[in-house]
Protein backbone atom coordinates (compact mmCIF):
# COMPACT_ATOMS: atom_id res chain seq x y z
CA UNK A 1 0.00 0.00 0.00
CA UNK A 2 1.26 3.49 -0.86
CA UNK A 3 2.05 6.24 1.57
CA UNK A 4 -0.70 8.27 3.21
CA UNK A 5 -1.48 11.51 1.39
CA UNK A 6 -2.33 14.31 3.85
CA UNK A 7 -4.28 16.56 1.44
CA UNK A 8 -6.15 13.48 0.24
CA UNK A 9 -7.02 12.62 3.85
CA UNK A 10 -8.46 16.11 4.35
CA UNK A 11 -10.49 15.86 1.14
CA UNK A 12 -11.77 12.45 2.23
CA UNK A 13 -12.93 13.75 5.61
CA UNK A 14 -14.80 16.62 3.96
CA UNK A 15 -16.33 14.37 1.32
CA UNK A 16 -17.36 11.60 3.71
CA UNK A 17 -19.03 14.19 5.93
CA UNK A 18 -20.89 15.40 2.85
CA UNK A 19 -22.02 11.89 1.92
CA UNK A 20 -23.29 11.35 5.47
CA UNK A 21 -25.37 14.55 5.35
CA UNK A 22 -28.51 15.13 3.23
CA UNK A 23 -27.85 15.43 -0.49
CA UNK A 24 -30.99 17.46 -1.19
CA UNK A 25 -33.83 19.19 0.57
CA UNK A 26 -37.39 18.37 -0.39
CA UNK A 27 -39.71 21.35 0.20
CA UNK A 28 -43.50 21.47 -0.26
CA UNK A 29 -43.02 24.98 -1.70
CA UNK A 30 -40.27 27.51 -2.39
CA UNK A 31 -40.38 29.26 1.01
CA UNK A 32 -40.50 26.58 3.73
CA UNK A 33 -37.29 24.93 4.94
CA UNK A 34 -38.22 21.41 3.93
CA UNK A 35 -36.73 18.03 4.88
CA UNK A 36 -33.23 16.75 4.16
CA UNK A 37 -32.91 13.57 2.07
CA UNK A 38 -29.70 11.52 2.01
CA UNK A 39 -28.22 10.22 -1.25
CA UNK A 40 -29.24 6.62 -0.58
CA UNK A 41 -32.85 7.70 0.04
CA UNK A 42 -33.09 10.21 -2.80
CA UNK A 43 -32.56 7.64 -5.57
CA UNK A 44 -33.07 3.88 -6.10
CA UNK A 45 -29.40 3.60 -7.00
CA UNK A 46 -28.29 6.11 -4.38
CA UNK A 47 -26.71 3.58 -2.01
CA UNK A 48 -24.38 1.99 -4.60
CA UNK A 49 -23.39 5.45 -5.79
CA UNK A 50 -22.64 6.56 -2.22
CA UNK A 51 -20.43 3.51 -1.74
CA UNK A 52 -18.53 4.21 -4.97
CA UNK A 53 -18.04 7.88 -4.08
CA UNK A 54 -16.85 6.92 -0.60
CA UNK A 55 -14.37 4.46 -2.16
CA UNK A 56 -13.01 7.23 -4.39
CA UNK A 57 -12.52 9.48 -1.37
CA UNK A 58 -10.81 6.76 0.68
CA UNK A 59 -8.63 5.79 -2.28
CA UNK A 60 -7.55 9.42 -2.57
CA UNK A 61 -6.05 9.19 0.93
CA UNK A 62 -3.12 7.28 -0.58
CA UNK A 63 -0.49 8.47 -2.99
CA UNK A 64 -1.85 7.38 -6.34
CA UNK A 65 -1.07 8.71 -9.79
CA UNK A 66 -2.20 12.28 -10.41
CA UNK A 67 -3.87 11.24 -13.67
CA UNK A 68 -6.00 8.63 -11.90
CA UNK A 69 -6.83 11.13 -9.16
CA UNK A 70 -7.96 13.69 -11.74
CA UNK A 71 -10.12 11.18 -13.65
CA UNK A 72 -11.72 9.85 -10.46
CA UNK A 73 -12.49 13.34 -9.12
CA UNK A 74 -13.97 14.49 -12.44
CA UNK A 75 -16.13 11.36 -12.72
CA UNK A 76 -17.32 11.83 -9.13
CA UNK A 77 -18.31 15.45 -9.80
CA UNK A 78 -20.27 14.43 -12.90
CA UNK A 79 -21.96 11.65 -10.90
CA UNK A 80 -22.95 14.11 -8.16
CA UNK A 81 -24.55 16.47 -10.67
CA UNK A 82 -26.39 13.60 -12.33
CA UNK A 83 -27.62 12.39 -8.93
CA UNK A 84 -28.77 15.90 -8.04
CA UNK A 85 -30.79 16.23 -11.25
CA UNK A 86 -32.22 12.72 -11.02
CA UNK A 87 -33.27 13.19 -7.40
CA UNK A 88 -35.47 16.13 -8.38
CA UNK A 89 -37.42 13.96 -10.81
CA UNK A 90 -37.61 11.05 -8.39
CA UNK A 91 -38.75 12.98 -5.30
CA UNK A 92 -41.16 15.47 -6.90
CA UNK A 93 -44.69 14.07 -7.25
CA UNK A 94 -46.10 14.09 -10.81
CA UNK A 95 -47.94 17.31 -11.79
CA UNK A 96 -46.81 19.03 -8.60
CA UNK A 97 -45.71 22.55 -9.52
CA UNK A 98 -45.17 23.78 -5.96
CA UNK A 99 -42.70 21.24 -4.55
CA UNK A 100 -39.02 22.07 -4.71
CA UNK A 101 -35.87 19.96 -4.52
CA UNK A 102 -32.74 21.97 -3.76
CA UNK A 103 -29.09 21.07 -3.06
CA UNK A 104 -28.42 20.52 0.64
CA UNK A 105 -25.29 20.67 2.80
CA UNK A 106 -24.17 17.18 1.78
CA UNK A 107 -24.10 18.06 -1.91
CA UNK A 108 -22.04 21.21 -1.35
CA UNK A 109 -19.54 19.49 0.94
CA UNK A 110 -19.09 16.50 -1.39
CA UNK A 111 -18.72 18.83 -4.36
CA UNK A 112 -16.11 20.85 -2.47
CA UNK A 113 -14.15 17.68 -1.61
CA UNK A 114 -14.03 16.40 -5.18
CA UNK A 115 -13.29 19.87 -6.57
CA UNK A 116 -10.32 20.14 -4.19
CA UNK A 117 -9.17 16.69 -5.25
CA UNK A 118 -9.45 17.73 -8.89
CA UNK A 119 -7.48 20.95 -8.32
CA UNK A 120 -4.82 19.04 -6.37
CA UNK A 121 -4.45 16.53 -9.21
CA UNK A 122 -4.08 19.29 -11.80
CA UNK A 123 -1.39 20.97 -9.67
CA UNK A 124 0.55 17.70 -9.36
CA UNK A 125 0.38 17.08 -13.10
CA UNK A 126 1.97 20.50 -13.74
CA UNK A 127 0.21 20.99 -17.07
CA UNK A 128 1.51 23.46 -19.62
CA UNK A 129 -0.13 26.85 -20.07
CA UNK A 130 -1.95 25.65 -23.20
CA UNK A 131 -3.23 22.60 -21.35
CA UNK A 132 -4.56 24.78 -18.52
CA UNK A 133 -6.44 26.91 -21.04
CA UNK A 134 -7.85 23.68 -22.45
CA UNK A 135 -8.88 22.48 -18.98
CA UNK A 136 -10.62 25.80 -18.27
CA UNK A 137 -12.49 25.54 -21.57
CA UNK A 138 -13.41 21.93 -20.78
CA UNK A 139 -14.79 22.92 -17.38
CA UNK A 140 -16.88 25.70 -18.89
CA UNK A 141 -18.07 23.34 -21.61
CA UNK A 142 -19.15 20.70 -19.09
CA UNK A 143 -21.17 23.26 -17.11
CA UNK A 144 -22.82 24.60 -20.27
CA UNK A 145 -23.57 21.05 -21.44
CA UNK A 146 -25.15 20.16 -18.10
CA UNK A 147 -27.37 23.24 -18.21
CA UNK A 148 -28.29 22.79 -21.88
CA UNK A 149 -29.05 19.08 -21.53
CA UNK A 150 -31.87 19.66 -19.06
CA UNK A 151 -30.37 17.28 -16.50
CA UNK A 152 -30.74 19.81 -13.69
CA UNK A 153 -33.94 21.52 -14.89
CA UNK A 154 -35.91 20.03 -12.01
CA UNK A 155 -33.68 21.58 -9.35
CA UNK A 156 -35.26 24.48 -7.52
CA UNK A 157 -32.77 27.14 -8.61
CA UNK A 158 -33.31 26.21 -12.27
CA UNK A 159 -37.05 26.44 -11.78
CA UNK A 160 -36.55 29.93 -10.39
CA UNK A 161 -34.47 30.72 -13.47
CA UNK A 162 -37.13 29.37 -15.83
CA UNK A 163 -39.75 31.60 -14.21
CA UNK A 164 -37.48 34.66 -14.55
CA UNK A 165 -35.51 33.94 -17.72
CA UNK A 166 -35.94 37.40 -19.29
CA UNK A 167 -35.29 39.21 -16.00
CA UNK A 168 -32.22 37.05 -15.37
CA UNK A 169 -30.72 37.92 -18.76
CA UNK A 170 -31.39 41.61 -18.15
CA UNK A 171 -29.75 41.52 -14.73
CA UNK A 172 -26.82 39.52 -16.11
CA UNK A 173 -26.18 42.29 -18.63
CA UNK A 174 -26.42 44.87 -15.84
CA UNK A 175 -23.94 42.90 -13.70
CA UNK A 176 -21.45 42.67 -16.56
CA UNK A 177 -21.88 46.39 -17.26
CA UNK A 178 -21.12 47.25 -13.64
CA UNK A 179 -18.10 44.95 -13.37
CA UNK A 180 -16.48 45.64 -16.75
CA UNK A 181 -17.64 49.26 -16.99
CA UNK A 182 -16.07 50.17 -13.66
CA UNK A 183 -12.90 48.29 -14.69
CA UNK A 184 -12.73 50.25 -17.95
CA UNK A 185 -13.16 53.57 -16.15
CA UNK A 186 -10.52 52.61 -13.59
CA UNK A 187 -8.03 51.75 -16.34
CA UNK A 188 -8.85 54.95 -18.22
CA UNK A 189 -8.11 57.07 -15.16
CA UNK A 190 -5.78 54.86 -13.12
CA UNK A 191 -3.17 54.03 -15.76
CA UNK A 192 -2.36 57.67 -16.63
CA UNK A 193 -2.47 58.55 -12.93
CA UNK A 194 -0.02 55.75 -12.13
CA UNK A 195 2.31 56.93 -14.90
CA UNK A 196 2.08 60.50 -13.61
CA UNK A 197 2.98 59.36 -10.10
CA UNK A 198 5.92 57.42 -11.52
CA UNK A 199 7.18 60.63 -13.07
CA UNK A 200 6.33 62.92 -10.09
CA UNK A 201 7.58 61.20 -6.95
CA UNK A 202 6.45 64.02 -4.66
CA UNK A 203 2.78 63.35 -5.42
CA UNK A 204 2.85 59.63 -4.60
CA UNK A 205 2.23 59.76 -0.87
CA UNK A 206 -0.76 62.18 -0.85
CA UNK A 207 -2.49 60.56 -3.84
CA UNK A 208 -2.01 57.00 -2.60
CA UNK A 209 -3.16 58.06 0.90
CA UNK A 210 -6.45 59.36 -0.53
CA UNK A 211 -6.94 56.17 -2.56
CA UNK A 212 -6.17 54.05 0.52
CA UNK A 213 -8.83 55.93 2.50
CA UNK A 214 -11.39 55.24 -0.25
CA UNK A 215 -10.44 51.55 -0.21
CA UNK A 216 -10.99 51.28 3.56
CA UNK A 217 -14.58 52.61 3.44
CA UNK A 218 -16.95 49.62 3.84
CA UNK A 219 -18.62 48.76 0.56
CA UNK A 220 -22.17 49.07 1.86
CA UNK A 221 -21.36 52.47 3.37
CA UNK A 222 -19.80 53.74 0.14
CA UNK A 223 -22.83 52.65 -1.88
CA UNK A 224 -25.04 54.40 0.66
CA UNK A 225 -23.00 57.62 0.52
CA UNK A 226 -23.57 57.79 -3.23
CA UNK A 227 -27.35 58.09 -2.78
CA UNK A 228 -27.57 61.58 -1.14
CA UNK A 229 -24.59 62.98 -3.07
CA UNK A 230 -25.84 62.14 -6.54
CA UNK A 231 -29.45 62.67 -5.54
CA UNK A 232 -28.60 66.27 -4.66
CA UNK A 233 -26.59 66.73 -7.87
CA UNK A 234 -29.45 65.35 -10.00
CA UNK A 235 -31.93 67.71 -8.29
CA UNK A 236 -29.84 70.88 -8.29
CA UNK A 237 -27.40 70.78 -11.20
CA UNK A 238 -29.02 71.62 -14.54
CA UNK A 239 -28.79 68.81 -17.05
CA UNK A 240 -27.39 66.27 -14.56
CA UNK A 241 -30.55 64.17 -14.37
CA UNK A 242 -30.88 64.17 -18.17
CA UNK A 243 -27.27 62.94 -18.37
CA UNK A 244 -28.15 59.92 -16.23
CA UNK A 245 -26.98 61.16 -12.83
CA UNK A 246 -29.27 59.86 -10.08
CA UNK A 247 -29.16 58.93 -6.42
CA UNK A 248 -30.22 55.36 -7.09
CA UNK A 249 -29.67 53.09 -10.06
CA UNK A 250 -26.70 52.15 -12.21
CA UNK A 251 -24.86 55.50 -12.03
CA UNK A 252 -24.03 55.62 -8.28
CA UNK A 253 -23.19 51.91 -8.28
CA UNK A 254 -20.80 52.39 -11.21
CA UNK A 255 -19.12 55.35 -9.49
CA UNK A 256 -18.70 53.43 -6.22
CA UNK A 257 -17.11 50.46 -8.00
CA UNK A 258 -14.88 52.82 -9.97
CA UNK A 259 -13.61 54.42 -6.74
CA UNK A 260 -12.86 50.99 -5.27
CA UNK A 261 -10.94 50.07 -8.42
CA UNK A 262 -8.55 53.01 -8.49
CA UNK A 263 -6.10 51.92 -5.79
CA UNK A 264 -5.22 48.50 -7.29
CA UNK A 265 -4.79 49.99 -10.78
CA UNK A 266 -2.69 52.98 -9.68
CA UNK A 267 -0.52 51.08 -7.19
CA UNK A 268 0.14 48.16 -9.58
CA UNK A 269 0.98 50.56 -12.40
CA UNK A 270 3.48 52.28 -10.13
CA UNK A 271 4.88 48.95 -8.90
CA UNK A 272 5.22 47.58 -12.41
CA UNK A 273 7.05 50.63 -13.71
CA UNK A 274 9.34 50.77 -10.68
CA UNK A 275 10.10 47.08 -11.11
CA UNK A 276 11.75 47.52 -14.48
CA UNK A 277 15.52 47.17 -14.26
CA UNK A 278 17.13 50.66 -14.22
CA UNK A 279 19.79 49.39 -16.64
CA UNK A 280 17.05 48.71 -19.17
CA UNK A 281 15.77 52.27 -18.88
CA UNK A 282 19.28 53.66 -19.22
CA UNK A 283 19.97 51.51 -22.27
CA UNK A 284 16.78 52.70 -23.95
CA UNK A 285 17.68 56.32 -23.19
CA UNK A 286 21.19 55.74 -24.53
CA UNK A 287 19.72 54.53 -27.83
CA UNK A 288 18.17 57.97 -28.25
CA UNK A 289 14.59 57.23 -27.30
CA UNK A 290 12.57 60.07 -25.78
CA UNK A 291 10.91 59.74 -22.35
CA UNK A 292 7.56 59.04 -24.03
CA UNK A 293 9.12 56.38 -26.26
CA UNK A 294 10.90 54.75 -23.31
CA UNK A 295 7.63 54.68 -21.42
CA UNK A 296 5.46 53.33 -24.24
CA UNK A 297 7.95 50.98 -25.90
CA UNK A 298 9.98 49.69 -22.95
CA UNK A 299 8.53 50.31 -19.52
CA UNK A 300 4.84 49.57 -20.12
CA UNK A 301 5.46 46.30 -22.07
CA UNK A 302 7.81 45.06 -19.35
CA UNK A 303 5.32 46.04 -16.64
CA UNK A 304 2.42 44.34 -18.45
CA UNK A 305 2.22 41.25 -16.16
CA UNK A 306 1.85 43.51 -13.11
CA UNK A 307 -0.76 45.62 -14.91
CA UNK A 308 -2.73 42.49 -15.81
CA UNK A 309 -2.54 41.42 -12.16
CA UNK A 310 -4.25 44.72 -11.32
CA UNK A 311 -6.95 43.98 -13.89
CA UNK A 312 -7.48 40.59 -12.27
CA UNK A 313 -7.78 42.07 -8.77
CA UNK A 314 -10.22 44.76 -9.89
CA UNK A 315 -12.39 42.52 -12.05
CA UNK A 316 -12.80 39.74 -9.48
CA UNK A 317 -13.40 42.33 -6.73
CA UNK A 318 -16.01 44.21 -8.75
CA UNK A 319 -17.86 41.08 -9.85
CA UNK A 320 -18.45 40.38 -6.17
CA UNK A 321 -19.11 43.97 -5.07
CA UNK A 322 -21.60 44.50 -7.91
CA UNK A 323 -24.00 42.30 -5.96
CA UNK A 324 -24.46 45.17 -3.48
CA UNK A 325 -25.70 47.37 -6.34
CA UNK A 326 -28.99 45.51 -6.04
CA UNK A 327 -29.63 47.40 -2.79
CA UNK A 328 -29.61 50.80 -4.51
CA UNK A 329 -31.47 49.82 -7.68
CA UNK A 330 -28.31 49.25 -9.72
CA UNK A 331 -29.45 45.86 -10.96
CA UNK A 332 -27.21 42.85 -11.41
CA UNK A 333 -27.36 39.47 -9.74
CA UNK A 334 -27.70 41.19 -6.37
CA UNK A 335 -31.33 41.86 -7.30
CA UNK A 336 -32.09 38.15 -6.87
CA UNK A 337 -29.97 37.83 -3.74
CA UNK A 338 -31.80 40.58 -1.86
CA UNK A 339 -35.22 39.60 -3.20
CA UNK A 340 -34.56 36.06 -1.98
CA UNK A 341 -33.49 37.28 1.46
CA UNK A 342 -36.61 39.44 1.75
CA UNK A 343 -38.85 36.54 0.74
CA UNK A 344 -36.93 33.89 2.72
CA UNK A 345 -36.48 32.08 -0.61
CA UNK A 346 -32.96 30.64 -0.61
CA UNK A 347 -33.36 29.28 -4.14
CA UNK A 348 -33.74 32.85 -5.36
CA UNK A 349 -30.61 33.79 -3.39
CA UNK A 350 -28.74 30.99 -5.18
CA UNK A 351 -29.99 32.27 -8.55
CA UNK A 352 -27.99 35.43 -7.88
CA UNK A 353 -25.09 33.96 -5.93
CA UNK A 354 -24.12 30.99 -8.14
CA UNK A 355 -23.56 32.92 -11.40
CA UNK A 356 -21.65 35.59 -9.47
CA UNK A 357 -19.30 32.96 -8.01
CA UNK A 358 -18.90 31.22 -11.37
CA UNK A 359 -18.16 34.49 -13.16
CA UNK A 360 -15.56 35.51 -10.55
CA UNK A 361 -13.86 32.08 -10.70
CA UNK A 362 -13.64 32.04 -14.50
CA UNK A 363 -12.41 35.64 -14.64
CA UNK A 364 -9.80 35.02 -11.94
CA UNK A 365 -8.43 31.83 -13.52
CA UNK A 366 -8.41 33.26 -17.05
CA UNK A 367 -6.56 36.39 -15.98
CA UNK A 368 -4.09 34.34 -13.93
CA UNK A 369 -3.27 32.45 -17.11
CA UNK A 370 -2.94 35.72 -19.04
CA UNK A 371 -0.57 37.08 -16.41
CA UNK A 372 1.57 33.98 -16.73
CA UNK A 373 1.46 34.12 -20.53
CA UNK A 374 2.78 37.69 -20.54
CA UNK A 375 5.33 37.18 -17.79
CA UNK A 376 8.99 37.20 -18.66
CA UNK A 377 9.47 34.17 -16.42
CA UNK A 378 6.45 31.86 -16.80
CA UNK A 379 5.84 29.34 -14.08
CA UNK A 380 7.58 26.11 -14.71
CA UNK A 381 10.03 27.65 -17.17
Amino acid sequence: MGRLDRPGLLFALIGLAGLALPLVQFKPNRIVLGEGVALWSALPWGLPLAVVLAAVLVGGCWRIGAGWRLAAALAALVALVLALGASAGHLTPPDNTLARVSPATGFWLATLAFALMLADAITRLRPSLAMRWLLLGLAIGLVVAALASGIVDGISVMREYEARRDIFLREARAHLLLAFGSLGLALLVGLPLGVALYQARGLRRPVLSVLNILQTVPSLALFGIMIPIFGWIAANVPGAAQAGVAGIGVFPALVALFLYSLLPVVSNTLTGLNGVNPATREAATGLGLTRVQVLSSVLVPLALPVLLAAVRIVLVQNIGLAVIAGLIGGGGFGTFVFQGLNQTAMDLVLLGALPTIALALVAGIALDLLVEATSRRPKGA
